[in-house]
């Protein structure tokens, strides 16, 4: 990451973050970044709890989708009390809202989700009626179509609660991404990564996202943090989500990753019993943005011709 002009230096710059051990983990890796190209800058974390974090009885499709991890730190942002917000990208809405921009993506971790079991090896391995727990229609779908006969239960809570359930027995096995593991050292829990075919990631799994206020100003400096290969990567794949009106309420996956200099790209829509999946695949030389999402939305357009609407509440 190369600094911005010294003459260009902030002084002081405050991040918004959720509290729980993975988010920390993530503002904290900002924060020891951003200190690295502005060694005099003052950098601080403004831990929050939202709406998401507080509501663990019911499904994110039920209460509001992601967006609840989201608002209380955008908030933040409107009154002044923060100058940045650290984002798992998969959590952050696929239109941001006027005034708002997501300045900044991340180099990626591993994007795969992971399969995490005291006993099982593997999804395999798992006995006729075994409690599997998700906190994804994306994966609930899948695992419907793939092992019809597990059982598969809603898993809600932090990443430290959800282990901690498995732990206690409520669950059998639980599906997590892999990078929320790998970024607190717990890739040991990982019994299993599952692959991108036909456990295909959501749109942004494993992307850190820093969003601003559009008129903030601050853009610039976040420019060192950018990794452009994930940025093209997740641009496509949200350009996929929102044209299908991906959210919580829908089982929708959409991942790109390079392979020889070419960007592919795999994406699905499925009905959460498993038993529909419209698939479309796609490659392309990509060097911009708007190259990015001109692949995110032949694939998008693949999926409706499939006739991936009437899998969709929201285009119904």
């Amino acid at each position: 990451m190369a600094p911005s002009p010294a003459s260009s230096y902030p002084t002081r710059l405050i991040i918004a973050s959720r509290e729980s051990r993975l988010a920390m983990w993530q503002a904290e890796f900002v924060q020891a970044s951003l200190k690295s190209c502005y060694p005099d800058c003052d950098v601080q974390i403004l831990g929050m709890t939202t709406r998401g974090d507080q509501i663990l009885d019911k499904t994110l499709s039920k209460v509001g989708g992601k967006g609840l991890f989201v608002k209380e730190l955008e908030t933040a942002l409107e009154e002044g009390r923060a100058d940045l917000a650290v984002h798992s990208l998969k959590d952050v809405p696929m239109v941001m809202p006027p005034g708002f921009d997501l300045a900044c993506v991340m180099a990626r971790e591993d994007a795969r989700d992971a399969f995490v079991s005291p006993n099982y090896a593997n999804l395999a391995e798992l006995p006729q009626g075994a409690v599997v727990g998700t906190s994804s229609l994306r994966r609930e779908s899948m695992l419907r179509a793939q092992y019809p006969h597990l059982e598969i239960q809603p898993l809600r809570g932090n990443l430290d609660t959800r282990l901690g359930k498995l732990d206690h027995g409520d669950y059998q096995a639980i599906i997590l991404a892999a990078a929320g593991l790998k970024r607190l050292g717990l890739e040991g829990r990982i019994k299993a990564l599952l692959p991108i075919d036909p456990f295909t990631p959501a749109a942004g799994q494993g992307a850190l996202g820093i969003e601003t206020l559009s008129a903030s100003g601050i853009q610039g400096w976040l420019a060192p943090l950018n990794d452009m290969p994930t940025l093209l990567a997740v641009t496509a794949e949200r350009m996929v989500s929102r044209q299908l009106g991906g959210s919580c309420e829908v089982p929708l996956a959409a991942y790109a990753f390079w392979d020889a200099g070419l960007l592919k790209m795999r994406a699905y829509v499925a009905s959460v019993d498993g038993k529909t999946i419209c698939m479309a695949k796609a490659t392309a030389a990509v060097s911009t943005p708007t190259e990015a999402e001109a692949l995110g939305l032949s694939v998008a357009q693949d999926l409706l011709t499939q006739g991936a609407a009437s899998l969709l509440p929201k285009l119904k």
